[in-house]
């Protein structure tokens, strides 16, 4: 099988001949600890090198192009330093957020995902109607700069593609919160009901409009949702909640998704999710990621819980990651079962922290290429 083959068929409970191997990956912090302990500078793709070390022979599946789709505002704000402290730096982000980060870090590192980075929030940008209405225009959905340049002839040769074509989009809450941020958010429920509705029925609007013409390009294997809304043990809002302001975007996007032939629609979101899945199953969600074990999810009660009608990306416990020895295998071992039964690529629950020594990843690579036909 191809490596799309490989995983439409995981996900979606069919007859793999293997279940793809996707261990997660260390952020610049990490990725500086496992060159202390041996990894070379020079290796590209560190999951590869992992499994070679593990033993692993078979071969493995090369990267492949992608599809461009900007959701984000256009123009951006200026990034910049507002002010420099004894270890500390307030900044303005792209976003237009105003926020305090340690001098140990840049600017990039609030664009991309570098690393790991704690935040003070000082100021968001949107903190009454006025400053609503001077965002709305930075989000042209028909600005033709959304898009690649060649699109059409990207899509035509995607088409033939051997990999997985996956793409991402902020989900309502998520994109709701880099406006008003956490607390205004969900003051913003409780206070004025009517304004939350308007912004997410713009941005319903904006990403519907960005996937209908996504579609007419070419159909992606699979759709994320970028949705971080849990804490531990317990969601941000509570499922009536997101089933009256949020499950409309779920709704619309999941039926232009499945119209269009994509296989996969998807849920990223961060903390405990159990109360949250039956809603996002209303709208035709069918996997979730990234499944953390420390917030209280339990993959193996979960697929107790909803069978088949929901897969998963994630679910191994980073913390035993970091322990190794026999609690890395007990870990492994107690999801080889949904392993088993199909619909789950096991990987690690978010982004691998530096408490993860090398030879640890190493040894979880080669536990997960065992659990999934690889070794």
């Amino acid at each position: 099988m191809t490596p799309r083959q490989q995983f439409i068929e995981t996900i979606c409970f069919g007859h793999p001949d293997r279940v793809p191997l996707m261990p997660g990956g260390g952020r610049e912090s990490t990725r500086e600890r496992w060159y202390s302990e041996g990894l070379p500078r020079d290796v590209s793709d560190i999951a590869e090198y992992a499994y070679r070390l593990a033993g692993g022979t078979l071969e493995w599946p090369p990267g492949g192009e992608g599809f461009y789709v900007n959701e984000r505002m256009i123009p951006q704000f200026e990034e910049k330093i507002i002010e420099s402290g004894e270890r500390s730096l307030v900044v303005q982000d792209w976003k237009g957020n105003i926020c305090e980060i340690s001098d140990a870090y840049t600017l990039e590192h609030l664009r991309s995902p570098i690393d790991f980075v704690t935040r003070r929030w000082i100021k968001c940008p949107v903190e009454s109607r006025e400053d609503w209405e001077n965002m709305k225009w930075r989000y042209d959905s028909k600005d033709a700069s959304r898009f690649p340049e060649d699109a059409e002839v990207t899509a035509a040769r995607l088409r033939e593609r051997e990999h997985v074509l996956h793409l991402g989009f902020s989900g309502p809450f998520w994109q709701l919160r880099e406006w008003l941020g956490f607390e205004g958010l969900c003051m913003l429920f409780l206070d004025d009901p009517d304004f939350a509705r308007d912004m997410i029925a713009f941005w319903q609007d904006h990403v519907a409009h960005l996937l209908e013409k996504l579609f007419s390009f070419v159909a992606p294997d699979m759709i994320t949702i970028s949705e971080d809304m849990a804490f531990k043990s317990y969601p941000m809002i509570s499922p009536e909640m997101t089933r009256e302001f949020l499950l409309p975007s779920y709704q619309r996007w999941g039926e232009i998704i499945r119209s269009g032939g994509c296989p996969v629609y998807a849920i990223d979101s961060d903390g405990f999710i159990h109360d949250l899945i039956p809603v996002w199953m209303e709208a035709g969600v069918n996997a979730c990621a990234p499944m953390e074990v420390a917030a209280g999810n339990d993959l193996v009660a979960l697929r107790e819980r909803f069978g088949r009608d929901m897969a998963y990306l994630g679910g191994v416990d980073k913390r035993a990651m970091a322990a190794g020895g026999k609690t890395l295998e007990d870990e492994i071992r107690r999801l080889e079962p949904v392993v088993q039964d199909g619909g789950y690529i096991p990987g690690c629950d978010h982004g691998v922290p530096s408490d993860v020594s090398w030879a640890n990843y190493v040894e979880t690579v080669r536990l997960l290429a065992q659990a999934t036909g690889w070794l």
